[in-house]
C-alpha cells in the first residue's frame, strides 16, 4: 500500500499546486502570458518536488498516462497499473476538493483549474494536441528513467519536471494542458459545464499518447540494446 498511497499524495500535491497557481494567477493563454509561464513552472516544479519526495517509493508517476506507458513497456504488473491509476484519481480529487474549498470559501472565486478547449480550438485539434504532447512527455519519462541511461537516472526528476514545463508552455494555448487524465477528471467534476462535457478528450488523448510513447520507446530501447550487444561481441 505504501506505493499506492505515495501516488495518491503525489497526485494530490500536483493538482493542488499546479491547478492552484493557474486559478490564483488567472491563467489566460491570450491575455495573461505571465500567468501561463507561472502555471507551467508550477506544474513542472510540483513534479520535481514529488519526484525527489516519493520517487524512491513508487517511482512518482502521479499520472495515469505515465503508468500506462510503464505497464505497456513491461515495467509493472497489470495489478499495480490499475491500483496506481485508482489512487492517482483519488489523490486528484483530494487536491481539487482542497482547491475548491479555498477558491469558493476563502478567496471568493470559483474555479479548480479544469481543462477545456481554448477559444478557436476544435475538438479534433484539442484531441491531437493532447495525444502529441502526452506522447512527448511520457517518452521523456520512459527514457529518463530507463536502466540503459545509467547515471542520468539521478537527474530524471529534473528532466521530467522541465519537460512538463515545456509541454505546458506549448499546449496551454490549445487545451489548458492536461497530458494527465487524473489532473483533468477531478477539477472537471468540481467545475462541471463544458469542462465536464469535454472531459473525454483529456482522458482518451493522454492514454493514446502514453501508449504511443511506450511503442516508440520499445523501438528505440531495442535498438540501443542491439548496439550494446554488437559492441560486446566485437
Amino acid at each position: 500500500m505504501k506505493k499506492y498511497l505515495a501516488e495518491m499524495v503525489g497526485t494530490m500535491v500536483l493538482v493542488l499546486m499546479g491547478c492552484g497557481v493557474a486559478v490564483s494567477l488567472g491563467c489566460d493563454p491570450v491575455n495573461n502570458i505571465p500567468a501561463v509561464v507561472g502555471t507551467a513552472l508550477a506544474f513542472g516544479l510540483a513534479v520535481v518536488a514529488m519526484a525527489y519526495t516519493i520517487g524512491g517509493i513508487s517511482g512518482c508517476h502521479i499520472n495515469p498516462a505515465i503508468t500506462l506507458g510503464c505497464f505497456l513497456s513491461g515495467r509493472m504488473s497489470a495489478k499495480d497499473c490499475g491500483m496506481y491509476i485508482l489512487f492517482q484519481v483519488i489523490g486528484a480529487f483530494i487536491g481539487s476538493a482542497l482547491l475548491y474549498l479555498l477558491t469558493t470559501n476563502v478567496m471568493g472565486m470559483d474555479g479548480t483549474g479544469a481543462n477545456d478547449l481554448q477559444e478557436g480550438v476544435s475538438v479534433m485539434g484539442g484531441l491531437m494536441a493532447e495525444i502529441i504532447f502526452t506522447c512527448v512527455f511520457v517518452l521523456v519519462v520512459l527514457g529518463a528513467t530507463a536502466k540503459t541511461n545509467g547515471a542520468t537516472n539521478n537527474f530524471a526528476g529534473l528532466a521530467i519536471g522541465l519537460s512538463l514545463v515545456l509541454v505546458h508552455l506549448v499546449c496551454i494555448r490549445y487545451t489548458g494542458t492536461s497530458v494527465n487524465p487524473a489532473r483533468s477528471i477531478a477539477p472537471a467534476v468540481f467545475q462541471s459545464g463544458t469542462a465536464l462535457a469535454n472531459l473525454w478528450i483529456f482522458i482518451v488523448g493522454p492514454f493514446i499518447g502514453g501508449a504511443l510513447a511506450a511503442c516508440i520507446w520499445k523501438i528505440i530501447d531495442c535498438n540501443c540494446c542491439c548496439k550494446k550487444e554488437e559492441k560486446i561481441e566485437e
